[in-house]
């Protein structure tokens, strides 16, 4: 039984310690981690942890724990990952590895030091049912060659009154620049963003337009004050056709002349699965030491990072930005799930 700890009890920890206890049997909750040990108490009792604490690094330590679950704060990620990687224990850490592409490139040297990888990044998409039947229609050639990825990222609301547009882009962009670079295989080389003008005082959608070097466009809107509900969708264009993910909603209603779908309020639902899957392939990485297939790795959280200081600049600027990132190493190379 593998035994694994959680650091950060707020909404992604909770999330993370039902799929532990409720989808993951050869996995159990060892011990639950937060600053505010009320709450690490209280989702500890409802799933069933062990133990509890409030020092990440104390649990990180312990001989009783043999791998860890990091949802704790974004600015928290990179130093815990650097720990876990010290302590030579596999971490799943939710993203952004680091919004800063230094921090990023700290746990990709202190990975290759160790001489393994231990650190898979929570880019869930990957392991969602639409992206994969995507990216299959594109390995197979259905599509013929790709030749533009259209992508819209749409919340009901900003979750902080002061949330900015570039904070769209470093915050919730991520997830769209890793799902592009995954189904596409090729990273990005340039960059423009923008804005629409809201008749209010509320943060306006972000629109990029972005080039990979294999000579695609991608478009991305981030609109996080949509209002109507939590809505992400795709389109991959090709030669020979396209591939557009659906809206999932299993029910319809009809009533009074009318007919309704239902969206979702926020993330949870609709990427339940894409979660469960990849803390299952966690835990395999974890017992046998391969790293998965197609999950992201430090390598990717570093790609992101990049893509979205570039996209934040181009944004303050209004012009568009180069991309500029390492070649990368040869560490990573063998990991078939990341951009060539």
């Amino acid at each position: 039984m593998t035994r694994l700890a959680i650091i950060g009890a707020g909404l992604m920890g909770e999330d993370h310690a039902s799929i532990v206890a409720r989808d993951l049997p050869g996995a159990s909750l060892q011990v639950v981690c937060d600053m505010d040990l009320a709450r690490a108490k209280a989702v500890a009792s409802t799933y069933g942890a062990a133990d509890v604490s409030d020092s990440p690094e104390s649990v990180i330590a312990r001989a009783d724990v043999d791998a860890v679950i990091v949802a704790s704060p974004d600015f928290t990620h990179a130093p815990l990952s650097k720990a876990c990687i010290a302590a030579g224990k596999p971490v799943l850490c939710e993203k952004p590895l680091s919004q800063s592409s230094e921090d990023c490139l700290g746990v990709l040297k202190a990975e290759q030091a160790a001489g393994r990888q231990f650190v898979m990044l929570g880019f869930m998409r990957r392991y969602d049912q639409a992206y994969i039947e995507m990216r299959a229609a594109l390995a197979n050639g259905t599509l013929g060659r790709a030749l533009m990825m259209h992508n819209f990222h749409r919340n009901v609301e900003t979750p902080a009154a002061d949330f900015t547009g570039a904070m769209a882009i470093t915050n919730s962009a991520p997830h769209e620049f890793d799902i592009v670079r995954h189904v596409l295989g090729s990273e990005f080389t340039s960059v423009t963003a923008m804005q629409p003008r809201r008749s209010d005082d509320r943060v306006a959608p972000v629109v990029m337009v972005l080039e990979t070097r294999d000579g695609q466009l991608v478009t991305i809107e981030v609109n996080n004050n949509a209002a109507y509900g939590y809505d992400v969708r795709a389109e991959l264009v090709g030669e020979a056709g396209s591939v557009a993910m659906n809206q999932v909603a299993y029910t319809r209603t009809d009533r009074k002349l009318a007919s309704s779908t239902r969206y979702d309020a926020d993330w949870r639902g609709r990427y339940h699965e894409a979660y469960v899957r990849q803390n299952r392939d966690f835990l395999r990485f974890v017992e046998t030491g391969t790293f998965p297939a197609i999950a992201s790795s430090s390598w990717d959280g570093y790609a992101a990072a990049v893509v979205a200081e570039a996209g934040a600049h181009a944004l303050a600027t209004g012009q568009r930005q180069t991309i500029s990132m390492m070649e990368r190493p040869a560490f990573y190379a063998g990991v078939k799930g990341e951009a060539a």
